[in-house]
């Protein structure tokens, strides 16, 4: 079943309580240079407890469930969650004055157990360093809404000069009401791309926006 697919029964079946999948604490560190140039973002991803043990037990990580992972569980769960398809954007879209930035496939994994929880970050670089002389925003969030993405963990920025970031939550009841009103209106059969729904999780993301003072 793909994700659109499943996304839409969850909604249909449930249509006072629709929600997504996975669920995932998003956390996001930015890095400057001195001249304010954004260089990369690493990325924070702690799953839920659910979906943190399937996984676990799928890949026969902390076997005797005491939460804490040896040397051998870490280095095979570390990068699970880098097998990224081409073309896939890793959840994350990064933009500045309305221009897409670019941003490169992921790096430097790594992974631990938290509180029962799988917690992964990679680092990626940002096209052409761009410098923040105007508000850049950032958005975790998973199109097909599969996936839901919370900025619960810190943000921060690391180097620049008179940088700050700031968060905007989004309306989730606002959103799921007009998702759900659009979805009712159409046939079961219907492909989300040709509805015009394809980017369907953008009205849950967070935005997280980055700002620097004029030097």
């Amino acid at each position: 079943m793909n994700k659109s697919l499943a996304f839409c029964m969850t909604l249909f079946a449930a249509p006072l309580a629709a929600h997504p999948h996975i669920f995932v604490n998003t956390g996001l560190s930015f890095v400057l240079d001195d001249e304010n140039r954004l260089t990369h973002v690493q990325v924070t991803w702690e799953y839920d407890d659910l979906y943190s043990l399937l996984v676990t037990e799928d890949m026969g990580v902390d076997s005797d469930y005491d939460g804490v992972l040896n040397a051998e569980d870490i280095a095979v769960l570390t990068g699970f969650d880098m097998q990224w398809i081409e073309g896939y954007n890793g959840d994350l879209v990064g933009m500045v004055d309305g221009a897409s930035l670019g941003l490169s496939a992921p790096s430097a994994p790594t992974a631990t157990l938290r509180d029962g929880k799988i917690v992964t970050t990679h680092l990626r670089a940002v096209e052409g360093a761009p410098k923040i002389t105007k508000a850049a925003q950032f958005l975790p969030y998973d199109g097909t809404y599969y996936t839901a993405y919370e900025v619960r963990l810190p943000v921060e920025i690391q180097g620049g000069r008179g940088c700050a970031v700031a968060i905007a939550e989004p309306d989730i009841e606002g959103a799921l009401a007009m998702t759900k009103a659009e979805l009712g209106a159409l046939p079961m059969d219907f492909d989300m791309e040709a509805a015009g729904l394809g980017d369907i999780g953008r009205r849950f993301a967070t935005e997280v926006k980055i700002t620097c003072a004029a030097q």
